[in-house]
């Protein structure tokens, strides 16, 4: 099959056109990635964003996958001497893997099944005289009574009968458009339903809502999906999906019974209603939930993406000397510190709460680590004893007088990456409970270079995130802590291995010799010094060149994001203004003057040069937002204090389809449905809110049992 054909597919399955996805399916095949197309071949792809380029590499694989599946099943037909011209050009054509498979049902190797025994017992052409209702001559028991045959098994005429309906049953099962029919009728007009099994009918459980529940399948949003299927894993739930049964069976046999008067058509009637029953609905039964399942994975990868990205873009504080403590009650509270640049310069343990509570060391602990190190933000993590940490802290903070501020983060993932080998290897003498305080006080100062050690899984921003397909998931994850990456660009000189190997181009072997040539030979002078590292050939070069700054480099092109390969449109412009590139950088009113048609050239247009002019305005600007912090009441500390109609504020902690979830500092995230966003309508939660956004919440319910606490958004900020 010609790649136009994949081509043409793809335009049509996007609705773009089909001289953008050429192009973007040719440097796939050239290596490129995503975050490297979407900001540097502009021409080449009529402007598409990472979305769209993501889409059509999406689809690509899926179109290669489904061309190599028509060679493997063609190549099955034809070895049995089955594989007709026609039959041929219909598979070749076919778009739909559903509909491939169900071409191929027929012909398809199977194990025994009724159909298969009836037909050894030399029952098939009595099967093929019914099925296909021509005259015949006689009664039923003179016609059925030829194929008795006790040799074979087939004892009595009923036996005979029996024998050739079930070869007719799978026949009509494996009917392609039988098939179709009944997919496209439960897929539009199925109902999934779901009830409590015995055991749970009388007992709470966070499945309550599904113990008697049905809706159109084709209308169930993803959330709902994965809880029943979750339920029925838990043995808490059964599921099924109900159809108007007499309705599809009387279609179905509208297609296959030919005559009334046909002698065996009462018959037929009941091989239909067998094959319904027994083969065509429990199969597409499980194939549309499968399907349905498949589009809520999605939908769940798409969330979980959606939340990182905002959790990764949250704003950093920036390089600011930070006192990192992971709270404790028993073991006491972990306190570090570090420096501007993230370098761990302090530890020490402290034991502000029960059972020790000796609160006058912890207050002289801290308050000569602010002193000696000149503390000027403190991050505290949000797991256990993180409230009463933060009033503690907050306490000596108003007491004497003090201009540090505390900030609670979330701690997720934190003891995966103080456990980890790069933890390991970047603090290999120190404990895990130290590792940990020093992540915790790192994503305070720049949350995106922090939580690229940890694997995105753990740091719990999606729904059902362990239901669901965990290859898929971390592909999806992966490609978004890319695109995080490779928004904000890498310092080159300070960017930690992890950190390396999410820019464009760079995988983890290049990530470590980028860091083992500055170690060696000092931090880089330029992005050509690249050059000169092991392994780092021109493809790489290309690749990540424009997502790496520098911003000490003796060329001040090197600290944006402009790539090396258009350095000289720009030494031109400033050449032509008769300045150096010194004294272009930043200074709109000379910039607002450059006539960019006068610098377009076969490989570099409008939406390049564009970009470039936007870069020299501002170059090297961190694209994230301002960084703010919230505070918590410090009356409210556990479940038990939060009453109906308070109002508090608090910080969105993840959002699904049906929700933000919201900490407001009582150990337990608060649920605002997506019907308390807003007084309008909403149909997406993330056209409200994002992950990290402060909000301002008023208390409606709180199940203290169950741990669940409903919220009404009041604002956000």
């Amino acid at each position: 099959m010609s790649s136009q054909f994949i081509i043409s597919n793809i335009a049509k399955d996007l609705e773009l056109n089909d001289f953008s996805i050429k192009y973007t399916i040719e440097l796939f095949e050239d290596g490129a990635t995503i975050p490297f197309i979407a900001r540097y071949r502009k021409e080449k792809t009529h402007g598409l964003d990472e979305t769209d380029i993501r889409s059509i590499s999406e689809k690509y694989e899926y179109y290669k996958e489904l061309e190599k599946r028509k060679e493997i099943i063609l190549k099955t037909i034809e070895g049995q001497d089955k594989l007709t011209l026609e039959l041929k050009q219909k598979i070749l054509g076919c778009t739909d893997k559903n509909m491939l498979e169900d071409m191929y049902l027929p012909f398809k190797p199977r194990k025994m099944t009724r159909a298969t025994i009836a037909k050894e017992k030399g029952l098939g052409p009595l099967a093929d005289l019914i099925y296909l209702q021509q005259n015949i001559k006689g009664t039923k028991k003179s016609i059925v009574s030829k194929y008795i045959d006790p040799k074979k098994g087939v004892q009595t005429y009923e036996d005979a009968l029996t024998g050739a309906l079930d070869i007719i049953a799978e026949l009509i099962s494996n009917n392609e458009f039988t098939r179709g029919l009944v997919r496209n009728i439960i897929q539009k007009r199925g109902f999934i339903s779901s009830k409590a099994k015995k055991d749970w009918i009388e007992k709470k459980s966070k499945f309550q809502n599904y113990y008697e529940f049905s809706e159109l399948i084709q209308k169930s949003p993803s959330h709902r999906m994965l809880a029943i299927r979750r339920g029925s894993a838990e043995d808490v739930l059964t599921w099924k999906i109900e159809v108007d049964e007499e309705r599809i069976i009387g279609l179905i046999e509208s297609e296959v019974v030919k005559r009334s008067d046909f002698l065996f058509t009462a018959e037929i009637k009941d091989s239909v209603k067998d094959s319904f029953k027994r083969l065509i609905f429990p199969s597409i039964e499980k194939e549309v939930f499968n399907l349905k399942m498949e589009d809520a994975e999605k939908e769940a990868i798409k969330v979980f993406s959606r939340n990182l990205k905002n959790l990764l873009l949250s704003p950093p504080a920036g390089g600011r000397i930070i006192m990192g403590i992971d709270p404790g009650y028993r073991s006491g509270c972990k306190v570090v510190v570090i420096d501007k640049k993230g370098d761990f310069k302090k530890f020490n343990v402290i034991y502000p709460h029960e059972p020790q509570k000796r609160e006058d060391e912890a207050s002289r602990i801290l308050l000569n680590l602010i002193e000696q190190y000149e503390v000027e933000l403190i991050s505290i993590g949000n797991g256990t004893a993180s409230k009463e940490t933060d009033i503690f802290v907050r306490d000596i903070i108003k007491r004497h007088n003090l201009t540090v501020r505390s900030v609670v983060v979330s701690e997720a993932g934190a003891s995966v990456y103080s456990a980890s080998e790069n933890a390991i290897r970047e603090f290999p003498d120190m404990d895990v409970t130290v590792r940990g305080a020093i992540s915790i006080a790192r994503r305070l100062q720049d949350p995106l270079a922090e939580l690229v050690k940890i694997d995105p899984k753990s740091i719990g921003v999606g729904q059902y995130q362990h239901d669901i397909d965990q290859k898929e998931l971390k592909r999806f994850l992966d490609m978004t802590v890319e695109s995080c990456v490779n928004y904000v660009g890498v310092e080159l000189n300070t960017a930690s291995v992890e950190l390396l190997s999410y820019a464009s181009g760079i995988k983890r072997a290049i990530a470590e010799n980028i860091v083992l040539y500055r170690t060696e030979h000092g931090s880089f002078k330029s992005r050509k010094e690249l050059n000169k590292v092991s392994r780092l050939g021109l493809r790489t070069f290309e690749q990540c060149a424009g997502f790496l700054r520098i911003r000490a480099s003796s060329n001040p092109l090197d600290n944006s994001a402009i790539h090396p390969e258009t350095y000289h449109i720009v030494e031109k412009m400033a050449a032509d203004r008769k300045v150096s590139l010194d004294q272009i950088i930043g200074n709109e009113k000379l910039i607002s003057l450059i006539d960019i048609d006068k610098y377009v050239t076969k490989d570099f247009g409008i939406p390049t040069l564009t970009d470039i002019l936007d870069e020299l305005k501002k170059p090297g600007i961190d694209p994230r937002k301002e960084f703010k912090s919230v505070e918590f009441s410090s009356e409210i500390n556990h479940l038990e204090d939060l009453t109906e109609d308070m109002i508090l504020e608090g910080n969105v902690t993840n959002v699904t389809n049906f929700g933000a979830f919201v900490d407001i500092g009582v150990h337990q995230d608060g649920l605002i449905h997506i019907s308390k966003l807003s007084d309008s309508f909403v149909k997406d939660p993330n056209d409200v809110v994002s992950v990290g956004d402060t909000v301002t919440v008023k208390v409606l319910d709180v199940d203290v049992a169950l741990k669940r606490v409903s919220l009404e958004m009041v604002k956000w900020k």
